[in-house]
């Protein structure tokens, strides 16, 4: 890097002023080295994957290019049983997009994407980085709600059937997927709150305007559990074949295209959430257990899908232990 610093200063005649502008060149540089790297490390992975057959567990697949954490391996394990013809995808929730669960499979795969996001920033740093004229990607400026993500769909032309569908919106997840109808993803990948444990089929109330950071100030009162997940997935023809081992993401299968692929009970697939993100009033992390982020959200209410009633989280949660 020093040797990169001072041959940029020798370019410009010793102009330090004009010193910002090289350097961001010069990361930017960097950072698509070391993409280019980590892909190339992930495509032995891959083919390692290929010749050892269908998995007892989809987390032995993990691993991560640009996913949060091992979900780029998982879809490609996926993606790869499921011999998929339809590649298309759709991601909702995506920030920037440098940290996504669909950048590995539009860069190592070549699939055609339509990312949303709600945040105008980040749908204008999408579009300035590299990766979008290279690659067949559509960027788009909308904050989700169930009124108009099937517009939104159609307009971009993503309709019918397409290979994956992976939904983050840390808020009205179960709701934006109970309306889909435009596109019949094979793949669904879906957040689920880890907190709300195994045993409740619960939901934050339907809000459109929903914003986690607003709902609560402990950051903890978003999505819906893993058991209304997986009774809105069978409701729409879906198979459950398990989570991430950091217990946050939920991965469904079209019944139809299930093959050999093992499926899974709530109870079976559920991973405790093993991340601490709890905050207090001033925003600072407070690190806490999951029983006492339960305390901390106890007042707030949630919906269950099964009994069509809203409960305080602490009525539900009174005897955990």
């Amino acid at each position: 890097m020093k040797t990169s610093i001072c041959k940029v200063i020798h370019q410009m005649g010793g102009n330090i002023l004009g010193l910002p502008t090289q350097l961001k060149r010069i990361q930017k540089a960097i950072q698509k080295d070391i993409e280019e790297s980590k892909m190339l490390a992930a495509k032995f992975l891959i083919n390692q994957m290929k010749l050892e057959g269908v998995y007892e567990n989809i987390q032995d697949a993990e691993f991560k290019v640009f996913s949060q954490w091992g979900d780029d391996g998982i879809i490609q394990y996926l993606v790869h049983q499921l011999k998929l013809k339809f590649e298309k995808f759709v991601e909702f929730g995506v920030q920037n997009y440098r940290e996504s669960n669909t950048r590995f499979l539009l860069m190592n795969n070549n699939w055609e994407g339509l990312v949303i996001e709600g945040d105008k920033k980040c749908i204008d740093f999408i579009i300035r980085d590299y990766i979008y004229w290279r690659y067949a990607l559509k960027a788009v400026h909308a904050f989700i709600n169930k009124d108009n993500i099937n517009k939104i769909l159609k307009e971009n032309h993503f309709s019918d059937e397409i290979g994956l569908l992976s939904i983050d919106i840390d808020g009205n997840d179960y709701w934006i997927w109970n309306a889909v109808h435009e596109v019949e993803p094979i793949i669904v990948i879906i957040e689920y709150n880890g907190l709300f444990g195994d045993q409740h089929s619960i939901t934050v109330p339907y809000d459109p305007q929903f914003i986690r950071t607003q709902a609560h100030y402990s950051n903890l009162y978003w999505g819906t559990s893993l058991k209304a997940l997986c009774l809105l997935a069978a409701k729409k023809g879906y198979e459950f074949v398990g989570s991430n081992s950091n217990g946050n993401n939920a991965y469904f299968v079209r019944k139809d295209k299930i093959g050999k692929l093992r499926t899974l009970s709530v109870k079976q697939g559920y991973m405790k959430a093993k991340y601490r993100e709890s905050r207090d009033q001033d925003g600072k992390l407070t690190y806490l257990s999951n029983d006492e982020c339960i305390e901390v959200i106890g007042d707030m209410p949630v919906y269950d899908v099964e009994a069509d009633i809203i409960f305080k989280i602490k009525e539900l949660f009174r005897n955990r232990s």
